[in-house]
């Protein structure tokens, strides 16, 4: 079993102990998360799998706090933001903003992209790089800034 996953599984027995239900719950939904990923490849996860499962997880929260906001459902996004705060504290640490825009200038570079035409060339190579330290989002963004300029 993954260090990643055990810790997660620790933690829902700790928050059981506490009597924390927010916190028991959410992470309850991971340990579902991993379960379902692991059953899909029937075999057991690594450290790597389980990151990819906890980013698609906050990505999923991301949207909901983004769709209740805009219907006006500030409980529902208070709830969605504690469980992806909960999810962050299981991710590596992520690129900063100026480590970000380095890796994507440097990959335009290797690739020797020039234009907007060149965007899906850049992104296969960026996205290996950046890999669970940024939003693909945020890099794909930065790619076209960057190929407009």
């Amino acid at each position: 079993m993954s260090d990643v996953a055990e810790a997660i599984r620790n933690d829902v027995k700790q928050a059981m102990r506490d009597r924390d239900t927010q916190r028991r719950d959410a992470l309850r939904l991971l340990v579902a998360a991993i379960d379902n990923a692991r059953i899909e490849v029937r075999r057991d996860l690594d450290d790597d799998e389980v990151i990819r499962v906890l980013q698609k997880e906050a990505k999923q929260r991301r949207d909901s706090i983004e769709e209740f906001g805009k219907a006006g459902r500030d409980d529902l996004v208070s709830r969605e933001q504690a469980e992806l705060d909960f999810i962050h504290s299981y991710l590596p640490a992520g690129l900063s903003a100026d480590e970000l825009a380095v890796l994507v200038d440097e990959t335009i570079a290797e690739v020797g992209a020039s234009g907007a035409d060149d965007l899906g060339s850049v992104m296969g190579p960026l996205m290996s790089k950046i890999a669970g330290r940024a939003d693909g989002r945020e890099a794909n963004a930065l790619v076209r800034e960057r190929l407009a300029g």
